[in-house]
């Protein structure tokens, strides 16, 4: 996706944010900010990618704070809660017709715990008091059954994790998708350096994502979403030879919808609207849409 206007706000709110989080001292805070306006500045491009941007505007505001990890306690706080839910979200899937179903829209519930942007949680508690909500107003958009043809006849599938949080629910969904076809050899891509609150490798193996997955990759690099230029080689082998990408999330979306992949589909809430606007969406929807 190309950066919007509407992309430079919402970025240096995160900054802002995320500069927060990691210390008190308002000299540092104030350094942080005033290096990622100058970056901005200069990289700003309509024709630029918005997730290559940010990769940059972040990797700077990390290097200032001196900070590696700025979301390290909200991370481990959005696990805790989603953990809380689990036995929720299994009886919602437990008792619905088509579990498959349910169980996307249970994680594209956890894809709210995104800190700092509009749309996104202010804090993890957040998602106990919104869930049950969020599950009434069901799919916004509803491409499930078309993705649920492609998984019946698939033997390899990867998905590209989000947050934190909200991968505890992912693991739910990867038991249900090898459940519902168990020729899929699934294969699990998780962030390979710490980066917002996305999920690691670390994160991955502490909820024990290997058990429900046939592997565990990583994108290799700190990136806002997914950078190409830099995915291993693995990796960009398993999107090649896979029959179906299944993208969890705003920033995948944004890295994604710049390449040729297909067929690719997006688990995610419209939580602004310059992705909303990009994907043909209403804003603040949950969305499970198919690309061909």
């Amino acid at each position: 996706m190309k950066i919007q206007i509407e992309c430079v706000p919402c970025l240096l709110k995160r900054i802002v944010f995320e500069s927060e989080q990691s210390t008190n001292d308002k000299k540092i805070q104030q350094k942080t900010l005033k290096k990622t306006l100058t970056l901005l500045a200069d990289l700003y491009d309509p024709n630029g990618c918005s997730a290559s941007i940010a990769t940059n505007i972040h990797r700077v505001a990390y290097d200032t704070l001196g900070d590696e990890d700025p979301y390290k306690d909200l991370k481990k706080q959005s696990n805790k809660i989603a953990k809380k839910l689990v036995p929720r979200v299994e009886e919602l899937v437990f008792v619905s017709e088509d579990p498959i179903r349910m169980i996307m829209l249970c994680s594209i519930v956890g894809n709210m715990m995104d800190f700092g942007i509009r749309g996104g949680s202010k804090n993890p508690n957040d998602l106990s008091d919104i869930f049950e909500g969020i599950i009434s107003e069901d799919l916004g958009w509803d491409d499930v059954d078309k993705v649920k043809k492609i998984l019946s006849k698939s033997k390899n599938v990867i998905l590209f994790t989000d947050n934190c949080g909200e991968i505890v629910f992912d693991k739910i969904l990867c038991r249900e998708i090898k459940k519902f076809n168990p020729d899929i050899f699934l294969t699990l891509v998780v962030k390979g350096e710490r980066i917002l609150s996305d999920a690691t490798m670390e994160d991955a193996k502490e909820l024990g994502m290997d058990k429900v997955v046939d592997e565990i990759l990583t994108t290799g690099c700190f990136a806002v979403g997914v950078d190409f230029d830099r995915l291993p080689s693995d990796v960009e082998k398993k999107l090649k030879s896979s029959d179906l990408i299944i993208c969890k999330g705003m920033a995948n979306y944004e890295s994604f919808s710049e390449t040729n992949y297909r067929p690719i589909a997006y688990l995610l809430r419209t939580k602004c609207s310059a992705i909303a606007d990009s994907m043909g969406l209403p804003i603040d929807i949950c969305a499970v849409k198919l690309y061909r």
